[in-house]
């Protein structure tokens, strides 16, 4: 079976008891951790016609594999208009013939970001499996009763959390600040018969891939790496090309 976590080797003069010391664990060295990506390799005729049916296949695996609690977890790049990129980590909540779809505040810097510069890059990496997939397109709103639905759907405590939360702005008045709005919208909507609204100010995003990149590890460093491209996403004509690792 698929093993959750990748072992890395210890680092050269790292004690040879089963516990690591805090001094050897200090002395480690990222240049002196290295895997060997052995599991499996991606050839082309072993790649679906449609990236999302590629992609649907790994995500089960990954799911089935329980590579690791969150298999869904995914960074997403956005761009200033100053050419500053960013890059934070958020779950995907849903994929379909479309695109890939999550959730989050309008107003927070990746939202207004994404807005205004209408790209995004999405990168998973599943390391269990040890594959990653790449996804880049354009980027838009999802229709606002898509957001309120999957926002109904969401735990009480986290739809008041939507509200407590003015994302990406300082907080002056440190983690207290944080409870004391919490404790307010709390009490605000302590009758559990009363629905909480979703804000205006959240809701889905939704990237539509112009390409898609498939990366399997392989020995050697000469990974496995399988990209779909199409001219537009009007067009339903995806081509496959290997990319040298």
């Amino acid at each position: 079976g698929v093993q959750q976590c990748v072992k890395l080797p210890p680092a050269a003069g790292a004690a040879a008891s089963g516990s690591t010391s805090a001094a050897a664990a200090a002395a480690a060295s990222p240049a002196d951790m290295r895997v060997s990506y052995e599991l499996r390799g991606l050839l082309e005729g072993e790649a679906a016609a449609d990236p999302l049916q590629q992609f649907k296949a790994w995500f089960k695996a990954a799911v089935e594999s329980k590579v690791c609690e969150e298999p869904n977890a995914m960074a997403v790049a956005s761009c200033s208009s100053s050419g500053q990129p960013s890059l934070r980590h958020v779950l995907l909540k849903g994929y379909d013939e479309r695109g890939f779809v999550f959730y989050t505040n309008y107003s927070s810097r990746k939202g207004q970001e994404l807005a205004a510069g209408g790209s995004a890059a999405l990168a998973f990496w599943w390391e269990g499996l040890q594959r990653q997939v790449r996804v880049e397109g354009p980027v838009e709103r999802v229709p606002e009763a898509e957001s309120k639905a999957y926002f109904d759907s969401r735990p009480r405590s986290s739809r008041i959390g939507a509200w407590v939360s003015l994302q990406s702005q300082v907080v002056a008045g440190g983690r207290q600040e944080i409870e004391d709005r919490q404790q307010q919208l709390e009490a605000e909507y302590a009758d559990a018969s009363v629905a909480v609204p979703k804000p205006e100010h959240w809701g889905g995003f939704l990237v539509r891939p112009t390409a898609v990149e498939f990366w399997q590890g392989r020995p050697s460093r000469l990974h496995d790496r399988l990209r779909y491209s199409r001219a537009s996403t009007d067009s339903s004509e995806w081509r496959l090309e290997r990319l040298y690792p």
